[in-house]
C-alpha cells in the first residue's frame, strides 16, 4: 500500500510539473508565431504526407508534414505577416472552438463564411471560390445525372457543420441520409455502397477521381433548381473577432493576389494528388500499408498505452480515496458532520457527471472551454492525462466502494475494537483485501481505457485510431488501414487481459501460501476478540 501510495503521489507530481511547463504546443500564438489550423486531410486543399517534398510544411507535434492548397496560402500570409508559421492538425469540429479559445490564430481549411459561423468569428476576403456538385460511383444510375430530378431515390450525404447538407434538401426525391464526419468516412460509405453520393466542391471531386477512379464527380452548378448562394461558394480565412489587425492585412494581401495565380496554385495541387499504388489483393495491400507506416502505427500504440497506463493508476488512485472517504463512519462533531455532507455532495457531482457524460465531451469541454472561459492554456497531452484519469476515477470511486463493502463487516468492528482508526482499518486490513477482490474490474477498466483513448482524437492526440484515420486519409484504403489498427487494438487488449490474469493468479496462490490454515483461523479470532 505504501509503495502504490508513493506512485501515486508521483504520478500527480509529474501531472503538476507538465501542467507548470512552457507551454509550445499549444499556447496562444506569440507575437512571432503565426498557428493555422486545419484537418490535414481534405485534398488537393489540404493533407498529410510524410515528407517534405512539393513545398510540404512540418506539423506541430509531429513527424510529418501538410501540404495543399491551403498550406500554400498559409505560408504566403505567414511571409506576409512576417510571422513564423505553424500548422495545427485539428479535427474539423475542433476548428473553431480552437480559434475562439485562443489556442490557434486561424483558420485556412477550405472554410466557408456562412450566418452561423460568421457569429462567431471573422472572416476574410475569399481566398478560392468552387463549384458544387455531387460525387457518384461509375457506373451507377446516377453517374449520368444531368438535372437534380435524376438523383430521385439516391442515398445522398454530407460533410456534418457545413452548409452542403441544406444542398441535399434540393435534391429532388433523395433519401437524406445522417451527415458524416468528414470526407473520409463519406469516401468509405460510397465506396462500400452504404451511400449512393455526397455534395462536394468541384476540388473534392478532381481529387476523389484521381485517387479513386470509380469516383465521379457530377457538376450541379448552374442547373435548374439547384440554387446555391454565391458567398457559400468561397473559402474564407477565419480569424478571432478581435483581431482586426490581422484581417486587415490578410485582406489586403487576398485582394491583390491575382485569380489566375491562385487557379495555378489549385491546379498545381490537384496535380499532386497521385493515384494510389497498384498493389492488388487484400493481404497484398495490408502488407504494403504496414510496411510504409509501421513506426507511425507504434509510435501511436505507444501514446495509447501510456494514456491507457497512467490514467488507469491515477484513476484507481482517486477511486480509492473517494471510496475510503464514502465509507467512515459520521463524525462526532457537528461541524465535522457537515464537512462531510458537503464534501459528498461535491463528489457525488463529479461521479455523476463523469459517468454521465462520454468522454468525447469531457475532452471538448475541459480542453477548449477551459481556454475560452477560464482563460487557462492546458497543454494537449496534459488535458489528455487529465480527461482519461478523471473519468477513470469517476468508475473507479464506485467499483473500489464495492470491494470495501465485499470485507466481512466483522473485521471493521474487530478492527474499531482494538483501538483501530477508520483510516488504520482500511489501511492495514480492508484495503488489501479489497484491492485484491476488485483486481479483475480494474483491469477491465484498464482494457476499456485502451479503447476509450481513440475518443482524444477530438483534440488532436496522435493515438493509434487518429494515426490510422491520417494514414488511411492518405492511401484510400481505409478498409485494408483500418483492418491493421483493429488487429493492434485486439493484440494490445488481448495481452493486457492475460497478463492482469497471471498477476490475479499470483495474488490468489500467493494469499493461500502465505498463510496456513492455522495462522488464519488464529489472525480470524485475534481480530475477532
Amino acid at each position: 500500500m505504501k509503495k502504490l501510495f508513493a506512485a501515486f503521489i508521483a504520478l500527480l507530481t509529474l501531472f503538476g510539473a507538465i501542467a507548470l511547463s512552457p507551454n509550445h504546443a499549444n499556447a496562444a500564438s506569440s507575437q512571432k508565431e503565426f498557428r493555422v489550423a486545419m484537418e490535414a486531410a481534405y485534398p488537393p486543399f489540404n493533407w498529410t504526407q510524410d515528407t517534405a517534398a512539393n513545398g510540404a510544411y512540418p506539423i506541430e507535434g509531429s513527424d510529418q508534414f501538410a501540404n495543399g492548397y491551403d498550406v500554400q496560402v498559409a505560408k504566403k500570409l505567414a511571409d506576409k505577416l512576417g510571422k513564423k508559421l505553424v500548422i495545427v492538425k485539428s479535427k474539423w469540429d475542433g476548428l473553431i472552438p480552437a480559434l475562439t479559445s485562443g489556442k490557434i490564430d486561424a483558420i485556412i481549411a477550405g472554410m466557408s463564411p456562412t450566418p452561423e459561423r460568421e457569429q462567431s468569428i471573422n472572416f476574410s476576403t475569399a481566398y478560392e471560390t468552387g463549384k458544387m456538385g455531387v460525387i457518384v460511383k461509375k457506373g451507377s444510375k446516377y453517374a449520368n445525372a444531368t438535372t437534380i430530378d435524376d438523383f430521385s431515390g439516391a442515398k445522398i450525404t454530407a460533410q456534418q457543420g457545413t452548409f452542403h447538407t441544406d444542398l441535399i434538401k434540393q435534391l429532388k426525391g433523395v433519401s437524406e441520409q445522417p451527415a458524416m464526419n468528414d470526407f473520409s468516412a463519406m469516401r468509405v460509405a460510397l465506396s462500400s455502397g452504404v451511400i449512393d453520393g455526397y455534395v462536394a466542391e468541384l476540388v473534392e471531386g478532381l481529387t476523389a477521381e484521381v485517387k479513386q477512379p470509380e469516383f465521379k464527380f457530377v457538376d450541379l452548378s448552374g442547373k435548374s433548381g439547384f440554387e446555391i448562394d454565391k458567398s457559400m461558394m468561397v473559402c474564407s480565412v477565419g480569424l478571432r473577432k478581435d483581431d482586426n489587425s490581422t484581417l486587415k492585412t490578410i485582406n489586403s494581401y487576398l485582394k491583390s493576389w491575382p485569380k489566375s495565380e491562385q487557379d495555378a496554385l489549385m491546379d498545381s495541387m490537384v496535380k499532386l494528388q497521385s493515384n494510389p499504388d497498384k498493389v492488388t489483393g487484400f493481404w497484398s495491400q495490408v502488407k504494403f500499408i504496414w510496411e510504409q507506416n509501421w513506426q507511425h502505427l507504434l509510435q501511436s500504440v505507444g501514446m495509447t498505452l501510456l494514456l491507457s497506463i497512467i490514467g488507469t493508476i491515477v484513476g484507481f488512485g482517486i477511486g480509492l480515496l473517494i471510496g475510503v472517504f464514502r465509507t467512515m463512519n459520521k463524525a462526532s462533531n457537528v461541524l465535522g458532520r457537515w464537512l462531510q455532507r458537503i464534501v459528498g455532495w461535491l463528489l457525488n457531482i463529479y461521479i455523476e457527471i463523469f459517468r454521465g457524460t462520454p468522454m468525447m465531451v469531457q475532452a471538448m469541454v475541459i480542453y477548449y472551454g477551459s481556454a475560452q472561459f477560464l482563460h487557462l492554456n492546458i497543454d494537449r497531452l496534459f488535458a489528455a492525462f487529465l480527461i482519461v484519469s478523471i473519468n477513470t476515477g469517476a468508475y473507479m470511486s464506485e467499483i473500489v466502494r464495492g470491494g470495501i463493502y465485499s470485507v466481512d463487516e466483522g473485521q471493521f468492528e474487530a478492527a474499531h475494537a482494538l483501538g483501530f482508526t477508520h483510516w488504520q482499518t482500511m489501511y492495514k486490513i480492508v484495503l488489501p483485501q479489497a484491492i485484491r477482490n476488485i483486481l479483475p474490474s480494474v483491469g477491465n477498466e484498464f482494457v476499456i481505457n485502451i479503447k476509450d483513448t481513440s475518443v482524444l482524437n477530438v483534440i488532436s492526440v496522435s493515438e493509434l485510431y487518429f494515426m490510422g484515420n491520417t494514414i488511411a486519409q492518405q492511401n484510400y484504403q481505409y478498409f485494408q488501414t483500418f483492418f491493421i489498427v483493429s488487429c493492434i487494438y485486439l493484440i494490445m487488449t488481448f495481452s493486457i487481459t492475460r497478463i492482469l490474469r497471471l498477476i490475479e493468479h499470483f495474488l490468489n496462490r500467493t494469499s493461500k501460501t502465505t498463510m496456513n490454515p492455522t495462522q488464519v483461523t488464529t489472525g480470524a479470532n485475534q481480530l475477532q476478540i
